[in-house]
């Protein structure tokens, strides 16, 4: 008999690509607002509503649920839905599962790579370093927390924190973003072009939560972000070169993007590289460690 596995942020990018690659091996079930298929059960997260039915007999949940960080300007309102839709969202499973008397093999939780602060630096942080004191890498810590609280309250057996990079994919995300002004030839670098963008291909990202559900050692946090490192001017050269474009814009100046964005301009114009040698040691093999691999699979 199939393991039952419950997978949360069910329309975002990696549930629906992570889907793929389980449903032959597992059961999935889905949370999300609004039920459309059989699979598919209701919550609520503002109400505090949940369809119970979704817990019977699960063995495992890959919490996903989560607001686009990039989407809006962070004003206050917004940083608190930020919040709300990681922390609440887990406690709120939490909640129904020590009402049930439920008891999980794993929990398996999305997790930032901002966790170390949003600058840029030529540290290159790894799972021992201590966070950061940004809005960002704070969000980043409270989501960690509430997937502590599993294990700590004896729910899990181990949970799994997934510290994911920028995911690179020609469906949706920051690639899905950069391909119109560089094919149009407008495209240029922001800011200075210097600051790291961490990365991970779509693939690689859904390969490790199905390397973290398949191996019952993996236990904590582990960065998930490809071997090879890369700024943001880098990037956008690669993809004119993968797209056989001309860059000739100058860079996005560092005030347009503040006028534009916000706070949340800091998130564009900072960051640092992390490393993926803690999971690649547990045995995890990237299909794409390097970059212009990776663009040519994704853009061609």
């Amino acid at each position: 008999m199939k393991e039952i596995v419950l997978i949360t942020g069910a329309n975002g990018l990696v549930a629906k690509e992570l889907s793929k690659q389980l449903e032959k091996e597992y059961t999935l079930r889905f949370l999300t607002r609004k039920k459309q298929r059989n699979n598919e059960f209701e919550w609520n997260i503002q109400n505090g509503t949940i369809d119970e039915s979704a817990f019977e007999n699960i063995s495992h949940i890959i919490h996903l649920a989560g607001a686009n960080i990039s989407e809006k300007r962070w004003t206050d309102e917004r940083k608190k839905e930020l919040i709300s839709s990681r922390v609440d969202s887990a406690g709120l499973i939490l909640k129904t599962l020590k009402k049930n008397n439920l008891k999980l093999k794993s929990f398996i939780s999305a997790s930032g790579i901002n966790y170390y602060g949003t600058k840029t630096t030529e540290k290159i942080f790894t799972e021992h370093d201590a966070s950061g004191n940004d809005f960002l890498s704070e969000v980043v810590v409270v989501w960690e927390k509430a997937a502590d609280d599993y294990k700590e309250q004896n729910i899990t057996e181990r949970v799994v924190k997934i510290r994911t990079a920028v995911v690179l994919s020609e469906k949706d995300g920051a690639l899905k973003k950069m391909i119109p002004t560089i094919k149009m030839g407008i495209g240029s670098p922001l800011g200075n072009g210097k600051q790291y963008m961490p990365w991970i291909h779509i693939k690689d990202i859904c390969s490790i939560y199905e390397f973290a559900l398949k191996n019952s050692t993996l236990d904590g946090a582990f960065n998930a972000t490809a071997p090879e490192h890369t700024t943001n001017e880098n990037l956008t050269k690669k993809i004119a070169e993968v797209l056989k474009k001309p860059l000739f814009m100058p860079n996005v100046p560092s005030f347009v993007l503040t006028l534009l964005f916000g706070e949340l301009a800091s998130a564009l114009l900072e960051g640092s590289r992390a490393s993926s040698e803690k999971i690649q040691k547990m045995g995890f093999q990237f299909q794409f460690p390097e970059l212009k691999g990776t663009l040519e699979d994704l853009l061609k």
